[in-house]
């Protein structure tokens, strides 16, 4: 093999790094070097997302909501959009049983495998129903004009027992690394992670809970296997035989990737989905906390190896304040940090604001939830709303419904500029577009746009415009028989383009000297 011939293998090798680096990169372009600032932004062409198994209750309805926005430079003529079952092991480990108590039992038959939701064209949203018990987890993919933003979201409402209520998730891309501050070992809960991998080989998952003492000690085999295509659902009590109100879940890939989800049951206050919360930060913002709230308890956790000292803060309509006796708090390491902040909003919704103490140079990253209860007595109902990520684009809530959909913004920093945008409905009409600005250090809560003319599920799609940082969340509110049956989602950014730097020929390569 001559010179000629290595220098032009060299040459397709750093090629080809350098494009598999850019493909990774998610931060703006402002922040890197002169090669950096030659990318170009584009569209991705390829998006993957993970539903996990609504309900074994005999009681329960779910709704699937399906969307991608229009957008510009979007590749492609045509793609595709849909989702299928994924597979269950029979057996090895329980679903929750939330009609019957939490108990535990082995899921159904999943039944055929057609398509689920397949989108024909970006800008209209498509549902589906179902009320089987035996509904399965989904792994979607969409690529070409349909993958940029793609969003999927699932809802259901169980109408009885202990698991009674409105539960909400946004199926989410498949990854390594989850943190579920928030979740409970206690008896009077039943929560399960659903770990669902879609993947054509077998992914090893780690699960490990940390109490306010630091680690659980462990009742069983921590190391998961969730072969190809598959969902487990694990309960987390049987991880460790210790009870313990709060506690923060670790769950980490060993090999493969996953998408994870943990569903909580409470016996005496309903039901929904904990989301993850968005990666380990210095600073953390938790928007969407109703006007209505009874009571918000905060959970907190720093993973590193350093204690955390954060400032509390509550943004309002019209300013931030401190809650009265939460001024500050400190995080141990390796500890869960629980507090009650009781009805923090005193009647007007807001957004929590943590940040470090001594400034973001010495600061701890952490993640954080807050479990929001609404409701009073036996009509009380809960939601969660995790640590969320900005957006840093655009980002969107599938499911709307006329009545029952607010969205909550908060700009933690300087004055945001934001553009709110209402698909048309799934039973047709056309898109409503507003424009608002969020005043830094404020939340700004209200109904979101509605398509004109339209009827049935639509999506909202908020985009960053100008400004400082801006975070979201959409409360969806379907009471019931007195119950103020609610669910809550977080917005984090879609992600729906990527860098691709630009190439040129370089022939200095090819020289045979």
């Amino acid at each position: 093999m001559n010179r000629t011939t290595l220098s032009l293998i060299g040459a397709a090798t750093a090629l080809a790094a350098v494009t598999g680096v850019a493909s990774l990169t998610g931060g703006s372009p402002d922040d890197a070097g002169p090669a950096t600032k030659a990318a170009t932004r584009l569209p991705v062409q390829r998006s993957t997302l993970l539903c996990p198994a609504p309900s074994s209750s005999e009681v329960s309805s779910t709704t699937y909501t399906a969307y991608t926005p229009k957008r510009a430079g979007a590749g492609g003529k045509s793609g595709t959009a849909e989702l299928l079952p994924a597979q269950s092991p029979p057996d090895e480990v329980s679903a929750p049983d939330a009609g019957s108590g939490g108990k535990k039992g082995g899921q159904a038959s999943q039944g055929d495998d057609k398509p689920v939701l397949p989108l024909k064209a970006p800008g209209k949203p498509v549902t589906t129903d179902t009320d089987r018990s035996d509904a399965p987890a989904l792994i979607g993919t969409a690529d070409g004009p349909l993958a940029p933003g793609w969003a999927v979201q699932q809802t259901t409402r169980i109408d009885a027992g202990s698991g009674r209520g409105l539960l909400g998730t946004a199926c989410t891309a498949p990854d390594t690394d989850f943190w579920f501050p928030g979740a409970s070992t206690d008896q009077d809960r039943q929560d399960f992670v659903h770990l669902t991998n879609p993947d054509d080989s077998a992914a090893e998952v780690d699960l490990k809970l940390y109490g306010p003492s630091g680690r659980l000690k462990s009742a069983t085999d921590e190391s998961i296997t969730v072969p190809a295509r598959s969902t487990v659902p694990v309960l987390l009590s049987t991880l460790t035989d210790q009870r313990v109100a709060n506690v923060s879940l670790h769950v980490t890939a060993r090999t493969g990737r996953v998408g994870a989800a943990v569903q909580a049951v409470d016996q005496k206050l309903g039901s929904d989905w904990l989301p993850a919360s968005a990666a380990p930060s210095t600073s953390v913002a938790l928007p969407g906390i109703p006007a209505d709230a009874t009571s918000a308890r905060l959970v907190v956790f720093a993973p590193g190896s350093n204690d955390a000292d954060l400032k509390v803060r509550l943004a309002g309509p019209t300013s931030s304040i401190t809650p009265a006796g939460h001024e500050s708090l400190h995080i141990k390491s390796g500890m869960t940090t629980a507090i009650d902040l009781g009805d923090v909003t005193k009647g007007e919704p807001g957004s929590l604001l943590l940040t470090p103490e001594g400034g973001e140079g010495a600061a701890t990253p952490v993640v954080a939830a807050l479990r929001v209860t609404r409701g009073e007595g036996s009509d009380q109902e809960t939601a969660f709303i995790p640590a969320t990520g900005r957006i840093d684009r655009s980002a969107t809530a599938a499911d709307n419904r006329a009545k029952g959909s607010t969205l909550s913004l908060v700009a933690p920093g300087a004055t945001a500029k934001v553009r709110v945008t209402a698909s048309a409905g799934s039973d047709g009409g056309s898109p409503v577009s507003k424009t608002y600005e969020v005043k830094g250090g404020t939340s700004m809560t209200m109904p979101p746009p509605r398509p004109a003319s339209g009827k049935g599920q639509y999506a909202v799609t908020v985009e960053r415009l100008s400004g400082g940082p801006v975070h979201a969340s959409r409360m969806l509110a379907l009471p019931q028989g007195g119950i103020p049956m609610f669910t809550i989602q977080p917005l984090p950014d879609d992600r729906g383009t990527v860098v691709v730097p630009e190439a040129d020929q370089e022939l200095s390569l090819l020289n045979d000297d």
